[in-house]
């Protein structure tokens, strides 16, 4: 993808596969540690004041080490972020995607989770001892649980297993939940991709996508995932 080497600025608008490589590209940097940290400059900063044209959506999970614009050498503009806890999904973050993609046209939208999910722990804890945790934390394991019972299903029983399991089912239950995402999909305007992070080695792997090809999408593809 042609850019200019010093700004990092993308050309707009961009395909969902220019923008799924951009990230890629960016998370290698990080990897090998060879970051360029682009786009958070003043000058940039004072660019992009006036308006924002994200090249991807990252809906991750909250913990502290997944900072997206981090693993993926991206700065001020590039990314819109939406997090919670296991990237469990509500009506706050569907709508937050829903305006990336339609009023914002960002071409990409990343479900990015992770290994040793804490979210994904406490709902197989909360599973196994048949007690629920209390308050708001309730609906982060609730959220989880469908990823559990499909994992089960499946003889799954590795935490990372699990993990990638979740995260396909996220791809999966955003797509069927946003009518307007979905669209976006189908018309090849956009595409949905998810991915796991690995903590220790930096690196981002993808096990889930949706995209056009032709007038219909493509399945996710749930990885198949030796149970342990």
């Amino acid at each position: 993808m042609s850019r200019p080497e010093r700004s990092g600025v993308l050309p707009d608008p961009i395909s969902p596969q220019q923008a799924l490589a951009e990230l890629q590209a960016g998370n290698r940097r990080f990897v090998t540690g060879a970051p360029r940290h682009p786009n958070q400059d003043a000058g940039h900063r004072a660019a992009v004041a006036d308006g924002q044209h994200p090249f991807a959506v990252v809906v991750g999970c909250s913990d502290s080490r997944l900072a997206a614009e981090i693993i993926f050498d991206r700065g001020l503009g590039d990314l819109f972020v939406v997090r919670t806890a296991g990237h469990t999904l509500g009506a706050e973050v569907l709508g937050s995607v829903e305006y990336a993609v339609t009023v914002l046209r960002t071409p990409l939208v990343v479900v990015l989770g992770h290994d040793s999910c804490g979210a994904v722990q406490a709902a197989r804890t909360a599973a196994a001892t048949g007690t629920a945790p209390g308050g708001h934390l309730r609906a982060v394991v609730d959220g989880v649980l469908p990823s559990l019972r499909r994992a089960e299903a499946a003889g799954v029983v590795d935490i990372d297993g699990i993990v990638d399991i979740h995260i396909a089912q996220t791809v999966e239950a955003m797509l069927g939940s946003s009518a307007a995402l979905a669209a976006e999909v189908d018309a090849g305007r956009c595409a949905v991709v998810g991915m796991s992070y690995r903590l220790t080695a930096g690196e981002v792997r993808t096990v889930a996508e949706a995209a056009a090809d032709g007038p219909s999408a493509t399945p996710v593809d749930v990885p198949a995932v030796s149970a342990a």
